[in-house]
């Protein structure tokens, strides 16, 4: 088996969430955080014939990158085989028992309170100015008709902020995120947020899904 770029995109990503993963047999990939607030899913191109732990995914990665096209060889029980040419990396798998992992049941948004359409370049603006003026925070609001996503430093009333027009809407909330936590590919994205505090990012580019928790200061209006 060979990792497609965009599978080494993914769990480049997936590494930045957990430093460890556990790949169950098929085709879907799944993280979540230590603290259990973010979930990320993705659909790839191959199809893993076993389950599979992998402790620290970033050194691995780091490892098939020393490689211009190896070939993933997991016909034994213990280890990962990593061949290329005359060379060879027999790389061995984790207990699965130390890593937090997903559930296998997929999560559904319990509603879709607030809906808004996330454009690649919007979602890069907010990212650069959350690390430019060192701000913590991201919220979605909606005021006045519109929906806008913020950086800033909620705890701070003189903190600077960055807000973008995203959509539109008749409701009135505030929808916090930390900005720690919008760990995910860049892209655009189908976005919808649940009273019940968690949130759905949808790539519009790849198969992939992020369930994201929201801070329970978040206010909203039924």
């Amino acid at each position: 088996m060979n990792l497609s770029n965009n599978t080494i995109v993914i769990l480049k990503n997936f590494s930045a969430i957990n430093q460890s993963i556990f790949v169950r047999q098929g085709n879907v990939l799944k993280t979540m955080s230590v603290m259990k607030n973010v979930l990320a899913e993705a659909t790839v191109e191959e199809d893993f014939p076993k389950d599979f732990a992998i402790y620290d995914l970033n050194q691995f990665l780091n490892g098939i990158s020393l490689h211009d096209n190896p070939e993933l060889d997991f016909s034994n029980d213990s280890y990962l085989t990593i061949r290329e040419g005359k060379r060879k990396v027999k790389y061995f798998f984790a207990d699965p028992s130390v890593i937090v992992s997903p559930p296998e049941k997929e999560i559904a948004l319990p509603d879709d309170y607030v809906e808004f359409y996330l454009e690649h370049s919007q979602l890069e603006k907010l990212l650069k100015a959350a690390n430019v003026y060192q701000l913590p925070d991201l919220a979605a609001v909606g005021e006045n008709g519109t929906i806008s996503m913020v950086v800033r430093d909620k705890k701070n009333d003189t903190s600077n902020e960055f807000s973008i027009i995203v959509g539109e809407t008749d409701k009135e909330f505030t929808m916090n995120f930390k900005v720690e936590n919008i760990k995910i590919v860049p892209g655009p994205y189908d976005v919808k947020i649940s009273t019940k505090l968690l949130s759905r990012f949808d790539s519009k580019s790849r198969k992939l899904r992020y369930h994201i928790a929201l801070e329970p200061d978040s206010t909203f209006y039924i």
